[in-house]
């Protein structure tokens, strides 16, 4: 397989509750394309996230950077995948929130699936946005300023949304693209 994307630093940000396939699909196809991809979250380096399997829970992920010490303009890309409660509870983070506007910021690649665009309402993000999510975040986006549609995935400048994990071959599609599109963003 083609190393589309060597050299390019991905994180993900994540914590209990995630989603387990919306973590996994996404991060096994970046690396299979030799990116480079960091589990960040607000629980320190070492301990682990407990992803489910819509409501059953799954596996558990070791945390490989604190978001408090990670820095936006290490990576090319930042992936916010969903489930209930991971973005539920990565939005009360005050360093989780910042590190999603501060990445905004840079300009790079920032893709969000399911429940993951939560994460844009609380860090400015959504207005004036076309976004797409799992569709019971329709009324949150539209009354943060977004336009929303129900659609597989949607791009938005450097912003990248999908709606479920049906959907993730789309996203990954978007996200692979978008990258191979940008020079690199770190050194």
């Amino acid at each position: 397989m083609a190393k589309s994307l060597q050299g390019k630093r991905i994180a993900m940000l994540v914590t209990d509750g995630v989603e387990q396939v919306e973590y996994e699909k996404p991060r096994a196809f970046l690396e299979e394309r030799g990116a480079s991809v960091e589990l960040i979250s607000p629980k320190k380096r070492g301990e682990k996230i407990q992803g489910f399997n819509h409501l059953t829970p799954g596996s558990q992920f070791t945390v490989e950077k604190a978001v408090e010490d990670a820095h936006p303009e290490d990576y090319d890309a930042l992936v916010l995948p969903g489930g209930v409660a991971n973005p539920d509870q990565l939005r009360l983070s005050r360093k989780a929130v910042e590190f999603v506007s501060h990445f905004a910021k840079t300009g790079r690649t920032l893709a969000a699936i399911c429940h993951g665009p939560w994460l844009l309402i609380n860090a400015g993000l959504a207005s004036g946005r076309h976004i797409t999510s799992w569709p019971s975040l329709e009324t949150d986006l539209k009354n943060a300023g977004s336009q929303w549609s129900d659609k597989p995935v949607v791009v938005d400048g450097r912003f990248i949304t999908s709606r479920k994990p049906e959907d993730i071959p789309m996203f990954n599609a978007q996200i692979e693209k978008a990258l191979s599109q940008s020079a690199g963003a770190h050194t």
